[in-house]
């Protein structure tokens, strides 16, 4: 149950967003910890995932051929498992929710990187979630390029670690269609800083925010 700190303000739901190789893995933890400090109830997930469900589709759409509409088809029911199974209960409980990507992402990859019809990704939307957005989406912006350097030291790729540069452009792109359309909601955060900088302007924005 949450405690007495708690309870006095409301639950907050943040989504980290970013082409793959922005450094926004790094921060969900320390922004966790940080908001646990604060008096707040935490839950970390991340999409696609975070259940059972989700995390078998998301192994299918990581490493599993298939056409542009299947692939958003598979992201959004995820998402709708999701949602039903964790990130609404949570809310309700008064658990604060940290989420490694949520729908901005589904609109950058699969409508800007894929070329999925931005109407069908907003129907999918408007079916599954029913308004349910972040109060906060921390947007990690980094140029393509300099993002695939930092993916090539680190691991080997999936199917879309995979991409050419211009997919990546396409995806950071859409990210930035979105955060156009909802600046309120968004905070974009410069990825080239140095990572304490990074750090700083999450803080800041958190604050900013009401998170504390």
């Amino acid at each position: 149950m949450p405690n007495r700190t708690q309870a006095l303000r409301p639950a907050a739901f943040v989504s980290f967003e970013g082409i793959d190789g922005a450094g926004k893995t790094t921060h969900i933890e320390r922004l966790a910890l940080l908001l646990r400090e604060q008096g707040r109830e935490v839950m970390v997930t991340r999409e696609p995932g975070g259940t059972a469900l989700a995390e078998m589709l998301r192994e299918l759409v990581l490493h599993q051929r298939m056409d542009t509409l299947t692939e958003a088809l598979l992201v959004f029911a995820a998402r709708r498992d999701h949602l039903l199974e964790r990130i609404e209960p949570a809310l309700r409980e008064g658990v604060t929710v940290v989420c490694d990507r949520f729908t901005d992402a589904s609109f950058a990859y699969q409508g800007g990187g894929r070329g999925c019809p931005w109407d069908v990704l907003e129907t999918l939307e408007a079916w599954v979630q029913q308004g349910r957005q972040p109060d906060l989406t921390l947007w990690f912006d980094l140029p393509a390029d300099e993002a695939a350097r930092r993916r090539s030291a680190v691991r080997e790729p999936d199917r879309f670690e995979a991409e050419d540069l211009a997919f990546f452009g396409r995806v950071r792109e859409g990210y930035a269609r979105r955060q156009a359309a909802d600046p309120r909601r968004f905070a974009v955060i410069d990825a080239r800083q140095p990572p304490e900088a990074v750090w700083a302007a999450v803080r800041t924005a958190a604050a900013e925010h009401g998170l504390w």
